[in-house]
């Protein structure tokens, strides 16, 4: 493992994704141990994607977290598709950990809410009332974070949640990661949580393998930090940690 710091930002860079989903597991569930010996409950937020499976795989085999004491979120949702269809993100972490946990409350975004903006607001709500603690999270191939693509993102976004336009890039990204079959089935909106409502979290896990994600890593780490691309946001946040493979390092200079 290679490990490294830029800004306030720590990265470290495993061989393999299976490692890497492991590593960002055991660092997580011991930040969750020692968050739950301070508070009766904590709040996460979780990111919905292929490049998190190996991480939640991980995760989910924790057996000595008490997880009736967390209160979990997500982060992004497209409008139009219902939890039932296999390209919400509400079912893929259904799938992949909210079921799959005893979770003390799981709470979705309604991508087919008949009032979009009284879900963002009905959802920014829960957050205030639930101070997050711990964000994990992942980074599009155009920087994004979140579905804050960078013609939407916001370092001083005043809203919590919104209603976005998905970019080109974001949409091809999720027929290339084979989640819709051609990018026209992509929905063109979505409800996002904004850059400020992750970063309120006082830890963040960012977890990034994969050889399409290389050029966004590189541009995260080595250009400036705006939201031209918004992950590099990111090195400004303490307690923020980015778990990469040698995949998505692979353009790095700095590593």
């Amino acid at each position: 493992m290679k490990t490294f710091e830029k800004d306030s930002l720590k990265v470290k860079v495993l061989d393999t994704t299976a490692q890497m989903g492991q590593c960002a597991a055991d660092e997580l569930a011991e930040r969750i141990k020692l968050l739950l010996k301070e508070k009766e409950e904590i709040n996460m937020i979780f990111a919905a994607a292929p490049s998190q499976s190996a991480f939640l795989q991980s995760l989910i085999e924790k057996k000595d977290i008490d997880w009736t004491r967390i209160n979990v979120f997500h982060m992004d949702e497209y409008i139009g598709v219902d939890a039932s269809r296999p390209q919400s993100f509400a079912n893929f972490l259904s799938r992949s950990i909210f079921s799959l946990l005893p979770f003390r409350s799981v709470n979705y975004i309604n991508g087919v809410a008949p009032e979009v903006q009284q879900e963002c607001s009905r959802y920014a709500r829960l957050l205030e009332e639930h101070p997050v603690d711990i964000v994990c999270l992942g980074v599009g191939e155009n920087g994004h974070i979140a579905f804050n693509d960078p013609a939407f993102a916001d370092f001083n976004d005043p809203k919590l949640v919104k209603v976005v336009e998905l970019d080109p890039v974001c949409r091809g990204q999720q027929v290339r990661e084979k989640c819709f079959d051609t990018q026209d089935e992509v929905p063109r909106e979505a409800i996002t949580l904004t850059i400020p409502a992750l970063l309120r979290a006082d830890w963040m896990f960012c977890i990034v393998p994969f050889t399409n994600k290389a050029e966004a890593v590189r541009r995260m780490l080595e250009e400036e930090i705006c939201e031209a691309c918004p992950a590099s946001i990111l090195r400004n946040k303490r307690n923020s940690c980015l778990y990469l493979n040698n995949d998505s390092a692979s353009l790095l200079t700095i590593a």
